[in-house]
């Protein structure tokens, strides 16, 4: 709504005396919630009183449904799908004009949705929100009203007061994990609440609800995170444990306070369908029995790096489960415990009680394992640890942020751990990217330019007539053209030259080049390029995964 036309419409008609319009606004900033919510709930107007404001000041006209009977032949104009779906009423016809309910002059484009459907000439008017809902209950029925997905999840706001945002966060979750979903975005705007899904590392809108729900919906995940519901000015996190389709969900909850309000990140971690083998990550042959051959070496640091997301996680674990047998002892620092391995001591950190990567790593060396998971190393304490402890014959894997893995050497050395110590403990390291896996359901082949193949290092010698492969998009896929996804590897294994260049601290980009070079590593883009050519992906999702290296 606009609410400066509202405004003026409120001080020249009369309707509000200046001391209760500033009042108002006063709660509306204080609350982060617009002008017509606030005088709502200060009670300075009704409900049907405040949006016959707002209809006079958007000049359009008011109609407030109320208990009355809509005639079945004007109710028939509409079918009830769309009408759920757009949340509008047929509520008149004059002068062969059929005017449609809403709740919000800034909804208008629900007319390019049925003009096609309804036909004739169609005209908007403004419903109080309540009167409105109710109204198409009575008429419509709430059949189409149980989806989480686009408008038609607005419904359930409107039966009672608790119970349909139960069912639409359930539903939500249920969906977002049908869809393989990694994580749900809940963001608040100006006139509408948006809930993205996170399928396959990109974004997907699914849902547009009324501001209206704002409140309910973020209140009742407060609860089932176990957050502060009054507390709006600062960030939270918690966890939400949910179980779905017969297993136990974690779900890892941010709370991010904004200009319209609180946004909502939730994580949704399967710890039963995210454990996944070595064979399932995505390693070619060669790096793959060099990877499982690093795994059993007795002692030495293990790397894993890339950004946030990429998969090192999972890599992690798919090296710990191959690991596990009853004469190994591995313990685990994590933060947080994201899957659960039976066998393995896996310890959570705990920094309120100042229980650090650092403090757990230096009891669990008093444990006597053979294997030890730090879940990052982020600080120099942690590292020079992890070091002491690769050096006095135990096994470390940990995690790095870094773009690529020659990087990880300098990064050490950048917290202050000495080079002649980072030569000595580190055995390698894997730089990692998640790519998505063509939809094999409707890939098709194509033909692509020199200068496509060039940008990902390869030629048409080099494919030797084999074809290449482009998203096209269908039903399955969700139109993406796309389904699943692989990493994407760069493994440095150190050598005797390598661990020399890493004591004389030369540059990265000298350690990258002679580990290329000396045919010890294949880069991210070459692998990929492999990936390219067997027809798993393609070359603009390698570019796209890739160039943010």
């Amino acid at each position: 709504m606009n609410e400066d036309l509202i405004r003026k419409q409120l001080a020249e008609g009369g309707h509000l005396d200046a001391v209760s319009i500033e009042q108002a606004e006063s709660h509306a900033r204080s609350r982060r919630i617009g002008l017509v919510a606030a005088i709502l709930e200060l009670g300075l107007k009704s409900e049907p009183e405040i949006y016959n404001v707002a209809a006079k000041a958007h000049s359009m006209p008011f109609a407030d449904p109320g208990n009355r009977k809509i005639p079945d032949e004007i109710i028939s104009r509409v079918p009830q799908a769309l009408a759920v779906e757009n949340k509008v009423l047929p509520v008149a016809e004059r002068g062969g004009v059929l005017y449609l309910a809403i709740d919000d002059p800034d909804r208008s484009f629900v007319l390019d949705n049925l003009t096609f459907v309804v036909g004739g000439q169609l005209k908007l008017a403004l419903a109080p929100p309540t009167s409105l809902a109710a109204a198409i209950r009575r008429h419509y029925g709430q059949e189409e009203a149980t989806g989480a997905r686009g408008k038609s999840a607005e419904a359930l706001a409107s039966e009672d007061e608790d119970a349909p945002i139960i069912r639409l966060v359930h539903k939500m979750i249920d969906e977002a994990l049908q869809d393989g979903a990694s994580d749900i975005h809940i963001e608040p705007f100006e006139g509408r609440v948006r809930v993205r899904y996170r399928v396959d590392g990109v974004l997907r809108e699914i849902a547009s609800h009324t501001k209206t729900l704002q409140g309910a919906l973020t209140s009742r995940l407060k609860i089932m995170a176990s957050l502060d519901i009054a507390e709006k000015r600062k960030p939270q996190d918690g966890r939400i444990q949910f179980r779905a389709q017969g297993r136990d969900i974690d779900i890892r909850t941010s709370v991010l306070p904004g200009n319209h309000g609180e946004t909502i990140v939730m994580r949704l971690l399967d710890r039963e369908q995210g454990l996944k083998s070595l064979n399932d990550l995505g390693f070619a042959g060669d790096d793959f029995e060099t990877f499982e051959r690093l795994i059993k070496r007795p002692n030495g640091i293990f790397l894993v790096t890339g950004p946030t997301g990429s998969g090192k996680t999972t890599t992690l674990y798919a090296a710990l489960s191959k690991l596990n047998r009853p004469d190994v002892k591995i313990i685990t620092a994590e933060d947080p415990v994201e899957y659960h391995l039976a066998g393995i001591n896996q310890c959570q950190v705990k920094h309120n009680i100042g229980l650090d990567f650092a403090r757990i790593l230096r009891a669990m060396l008093r444990q006597a394992p053979n294997i030890i998971l730090v879940g990052e190393i982020r600080d120099t304490e942690t590292a020079e640890i992890a070091i002491q402890a690769a050096l006095t014959g135990h096994l470390v894997f940990s995690t790095l942020h870094t773009n690529d893995a020659p990087s990880a050497l300098a990064r050490l050395s950048d917290m202050g751990v000495k080079p002649f110590l980072v030569s000595a403990s580190i055995q390698a390291v894997l730089a990692q990217r998640l790519i998505r896996l063509l939809c094999p359901t409707c890939k098709q082949e194509y033909e692509p330019t020199d200068s496509e193949l060039r940008s990902v290092g390869l030629t048409r010698e080099m494919l030797g007539g084999q074809p290449i492969y482009a998203p096209t998009g269908c039903v399955i896929c969700g139109e993406s053209g796309y389904r699943g996804r692989k990493g994407i590897f760069e493994l440095m294994v150190m050598n005797d030259e390598i661990r020399e260049m890493t004591f004389r601290g030369e540059p990265t980009l000298h350690i990258r080049r002679y580990a290329e070079s000396s045919g010890g590593m294949r880069s991210l883009l070459a692998d990929g390029a492999r990936k390219i050519q067997a027809g798993e992906t393609s070359i603009d999702e390698i570019l796209r995964v890739v160039a943010e290296a």
